[in-house]
């Protein structure tokens, strides 16, 4: 009796530790930062996520710890020709981040080397269809093209490309010397181009300036002419006026009015004569003072009429 007591007692706990074993066998934590790749006799079955996860104890095992978290390649540097035949050195290095464990796994075996390889024959493509100059001020352009051109080989190793950086362009001296004689030379092309273009604006401003006075010259000559037509067109109206006035006093008193007319005008003439400065002595002919007797009957011939 108490062998069968004892032989049961050690099936329990022989159950017990197999129960455990199997629970720590199949049951499986994966980091955030991680992902498992499990395997059946050899072959991939299925790829654990980050948390909790079962598989099948002694049957399933996981072959492969694969960290999630994007990755830098060492920085590298190639040797590559540009369009206008200079070399130059490009320094670059490559981010990435595995987004398919199992292809990263089954399809390469050396993803950092890979992707390296790749890399290398992208950025010589992408450097040699520009010329240095562009090289210089275009490697932000050439960063998403090679992101984008290595993003198309790296997809079937299960790989992401989040971004390139070509860190450095190195070029040797006897390059830089060409270089400095170049830009030398094109700022002093600037500088004759822009002496140039100045004394041509001052020759335009000059000419604008002499072309607004002529015209402001023309402008006051015609208002001047404008005025003194106006003036010429007032007087010939006050003339033509008078005459008809006149007109109109012989037409109604007769010779009277003309002989009023006619000594009127004398005595002003007299007038202005002995205004002058210069004159001290008047003789007055006899016909003028008849004619100044005369006035007193022509201004009583008037009143009758």
């Amino acid at each position: 009796m108490e062998v069968a007591i004892g032989t049961s007692a050690a099936t329990t706990l022989l159950l017990v530790v197999l129960a455990l074993v199997l629970i720590f066998k199949g049951i499986k934590v994966v980091s955030q930062s991680d992902v498992f790749v499990v395997e059946r006799f050899g072959k991939y079955t299925k790829t654990l996520p980050a948390g909790l996860s079962f598989i099948v104890p002694f049957l399933d095992r996981v072959a492969h710890r694969i960290s999630i978290l994007e990755r830098q390649l060492p920085e590298f540097t190639i040797s590559v020709i540009t369009r206008d035949n200079v070399e130059v050195k490009l320094d670059a290095t490559v981010f990435y981040r595995i987004t398919d464990a199992a292809a990263s796994v089954y399809r390469i075996q050396d993803i950092d080397h890979a992707i390296h390889t790749a890399s290398t024959s992208i950025v010589r493509s992408a450097a040699g269809k520009l010329e240095l100059d562009d090289l210089q001020s275009s490697r932000d352009s050439m960063n998403v093209e090679i992101a984008e051109n290595l993003q198309n080989a790296a997809s079937v190793w299960g790989i992401e490309i989040t971004r390139t950086e070509i860190t450095d362009i190195i070029v040797d001296e006897q390059t830089k010397s060409a270089q400095r004689q170049q830009l030398n030379a094109e700022r002093e092309r600037r500088a004759v181009i822009a002496k140039a273009e100045g004394e041509k604006r001052s020759v335009e401003l000059a000419a604008d300036a002499e072309l607004y006075q002529a015209s402001k010259e023309a402008e006051a000559i015609r208002i001047k002419a404008d005025a003194t037509a106006y003036a010429i067109e007032v007087e010939a109206k006050a003339n033509a006026e008078q005459t008809r006035l006149i007109a109109s006093a012989i037409s109604d008193n007769g010779q009277p009015a003309i002989n009023f007319e006619i000594m009127k005008r004398q005595i002003e003439a007299l007038g202005d004569v002995a205004s002058g400065d210069s004159t001290k002595t008047i003789i007055i002919p006899t016909e003028v003072t008849k004619a100044i007797g005369t006035l007193e009957t022509v201004f009583a011939q008037f009143k009758k009429v």
